[in-house]
């Protein structure tokens, strides 16, 4: 039966990103709103639900492992296999704002958190916390990040955005209604595909740990990534690197803040490996999006095999 489900969910996760896509890009041209924008907000927003849904379940019932190991596993799979694979289907091109504000602005949530686990270090504590002050200073963070998108929103509209015709598409309820039941299969259909992939690897024996950096985490980035190739592939690349890098502040500025805020989080040391990973990863994305403006097919194998040797890492480390 869980194998049953597991299909079941990838089923919506596919046609719900479709029509969520459509929907989303749809309602950006009519309300001349940049694609970029509404991969940063709305798209982003729509596939960190999962991420949001299984880490503030996880806190609340004091599985500070699951809630970061699914933070941090989601943003690895996010920088390497969603935007590798995306530009490895059709290459990326990125705007000089994404590279100058969005992914310097990731690489500063991770830091951010990365400072507030540091309490041992730092602090000279017993033990590393993620406390609820902590997770209210990380929506702090997120409420700037929602000041910034907005304050783009507002100049691109006042300043005419890109030259398109807003009539274009289908009327404004078929579109609500595609965005609204797309983004409904896309987190139903992630949360089957957590559940039954999770009772399936803990009925193989791996450990929860290990179970909240992979399964979790892929599980609960699938849709950022059949969002992502289905954007590209709908010529929308721009809705293809807005969510990719969105879903990753969203993880640590909404999801972590969110779950600290709920419940003070106690962590794993090994989970600080994993930041440090994180947070390289995100400076070599930085670096590839700098190359003529453009992540390419090889640039996109790199990622990609960057992910790959990190699953060996945890798997022989757990």
């Amino acid at each position: 039966m869980s194998y049953i489900i597991l299909i079941a969910g990838f089923v919506l996760l596919i046609k719900g990103a479709d029509y969520f896509v459509e929907g989303a890009s749809n309602i950006a041209i009519k309300l001349n709103v940049s694609p970029l924008l509404v991969g940063l907000t709305i798209v982003a927003l729509g596939t960190s639900s999962p991420e949001a849904t299984v880490s503030i379940l996880a806190a609340l019932d004091d599985n500070a492992g699951m809630v970061l190991g699914n933070i941090v596993g989601s943003n690895l799979f996010n920088i390497t296999m969603v935007l590798g694979v995306t530009a490895m289907i059709t290459p990326l091109t990125v705007k000089s704002e994404t590279i100058r504000k969005e992914i310097p602005f990731s690489l500063l949530a991770a830091v951010v958190l990365l400072i507030l686990m540091a309490d041992v270090f730092l602090n000279g504590a017993v033990e590393n916390i993620v406390s609820r002050g902590d997770g209210l200073i990380i929506l702090l963070f997120f409420s700037v990040f929602l000041y910034y998108v907005f304050e783009m929103a507002m100049k691109n509209r006042s300043e005419g955005g890109d030259a398109v015709d807003t009539d274009v598409g289908a009327p404004w309820g078929k579109n609500a209604l595609y965005t609204a039941g797309g983004l409904a299969a896309i987190i139903y259909g992630g949360r089957l595909v957590v559940d039954s992939a999770t009772e399936i690897a803990l009925s193989l024996g791996m450990s929860e740990t290990l179970v909240g950096l992979t399964i979790v985490a892929i599980g609960t980035s699938l849709p950022e990534l059949i969002t992502s190739v289905t954007a590209a592939m709908k010529n929308q690349g721009d809705i293809a690197i807005g969510n990719a890098v969105g879903s990753s502040i969203f993880n640590i500025f909404f999801v972590a803040g969110s779950a600290a805020s709920v419940a003070p989080l106690t962590l794993d040391a090994k989970i600080f490996t994993d930041m440090w990973i994180m947070i390289l990863l995100t400076v070599l994305l930085l670096i590839f999006s700098r190359t003529r403006y453009n992540i390419g097919r090889g640039e996109g194998f790199v990622l990609v095999f960057a992910y790959i040797i990190y699953m060996i890492f945890i798997i022989i480390r757990n």
